[in-house]
């Protein structure tokens, strides 16, 4: 379900200083490959080893098909996060809270992650460990380092999984995961199990497909690493008052939680964080819709996930398997689709911003771009583009 995958920065045995020539994308698959094999030799890994990993793999037109085909982050977050957030899921996820209460117990302990936050990403990315994916990891990972659209986050990946291989942990022939080759029960790269991967129910493994002590303290760890602030809040829904200063909301703008309650914002249920954390107004459809608070550690969930209707779907799950109510949809004006998002997309770039390719996606570039267009225009600048706004352009 991820839409970009996380990038460690060092990932072999090698010293990341070390000298090599990386094999360039595209071109003969073969070719590619033998490349590859020759730039894993120069980063230290044993030729032998080498060759024997890359002996099967190939290339998988299917992956490259489902990495062009990603129109499910195009919807608007009401109706992305209705259609994954179902009554199954929250009962599942509360079974799996009590199961693993012990487990919970510890991370929260060890890495300060609130137990909802993990069940949040344990439910979404793969039903519980249910539905893990069954793509080919080795074929995904260098179908998309040798794939020209985003080689410099994948190749890494490949010789990530060779360390996994030499270490008896990962099987060119056998091991699946999603089509973007992240493994297990919480969706991780080879460099991130590298990395943060812990080895929680004691065998000597970290077993992320079959232990979900092994993923849920991995998970845990990986999120501490990308700077999880232990032990507090991530998204709160609030209440906010009709002449709230809309160019001043949104996730390229922070305020005390004090301020924002001097200015009239108030928690839907409970009391607003610490006055003195900052925190940001979230209006995922525009000041008729859902009001959220955003606190610091909302940002750990984009080293995640790149989509900002995921991210705040997940931390909003995160949050109802804790105890929130269901949100106050309220009454938001009709946004755009895919299409008309993509033109709206266009007039924006026209106009010197840069809202990170025209895709039809309302990702954060295209919000902060539309504050802009809206504020400039005399218009309430609440980061939702509308049809009105698409037509000033």
């Amino acid at each position: 379900m991820r839409l970009v995958p996380v990038l460690a920065a060092c990932l072999s045995l090698a010293p990341c200083g070390a000298a090599r020539a990386e094999v360039p994308c595209g071109g003969d698959f073969r070719g590619f490959v033998a490349g590859l094999k020759a730039e894993a030799v120069a980063l230290g890994h044993d030729r032998v080893m080498a060759d024997r990993f890359l002996a099967g793999v190939r290339q998988d037109p299917a992956v490259l098909r489902a990495d062009r085909a990603q129109g499910f982050f195009q919807r608007d977050f009401i109706d992305f996060s209705r259609r994954l957030i179902s009554q199954s899921r929250l009962d599942n996820g509360r079974r799996n809270a009590t199961r693993y209460d012990s487990v919970f117990t510890v991370i929260e302990g060890r890495f300060g992650v609130s137990r909802g936050v993990l069940l949040a990403f344990w439910a979404l990315e793969t039903d519980y460990g249910a539905v893990q994916g069954e793509f080919n990891t080795l074929n995904a990972l260098v179908t998309l380092a040798h794939d020209c659209r985003r080689p410099a986050l994948f190749r890494p990946q490949v010789f990530a999984a060779l360390t996994l291989f030499e270490r008896g942990d990962f099987d060119p022939a056998t091991t699946t995961g999603a089509w973007a080759g992240e493994i297990g029960q919480v969706q991780m790269l080879p460099a991130d199990i590298l990395k943060n991967g812990v080895d929680g129910d004691g065998d000597g493994h970290v077993r992320l497909k079959t232990s979900a002590v092994d993923a849920l303290m991995s998970g845990a760890n990986m999120l501490r690493d990308l700077g999880w602030r232990a032990n507090e809040p991530w998204l709160q829904e609030i209440v906010i008052p009709d002449n709230l200063p809309w160019a001043e909301t949104g996730l390229g703008h922070a305020k005390s939680v004090s301020d924002w309650a001097g200015m009239g914002v108030r928690a839907r249920t409970g009391s607003l964080g610490p006055g003195s954390l900052a925190a940001s107004v979230l209006l995922p459809m525009g000041r008729g819709g859902p009001a959220f608070l955003a606190y610091p550690n909302f940002r750990v969930f984009f080293e995640w996930n790149r989509s900002l209707v995921y991210v705040t779907t997940a931390a909003y799950l995160a949050t109802r398997l804790e105890g929130a109510p269901v949100f106050d949809a309220r009454n938001p004006e009709p946004g755009l689709s895919g299409e008309q998002m993509k033109v709206l997309q266009g007039k924006l770039t026209e106009r010197g911003h840069d809202v990170g390719g025209i895709d039809g996606i309302l990702g954060e570039k295209t919000r902060a771009a539309v504050q802009k267009e809206q504020e400039r225009l005399g218009m309430p600048a609440d980061s939702w583009p509308t049809a009105a706004l698409l037509n000033r352009l």
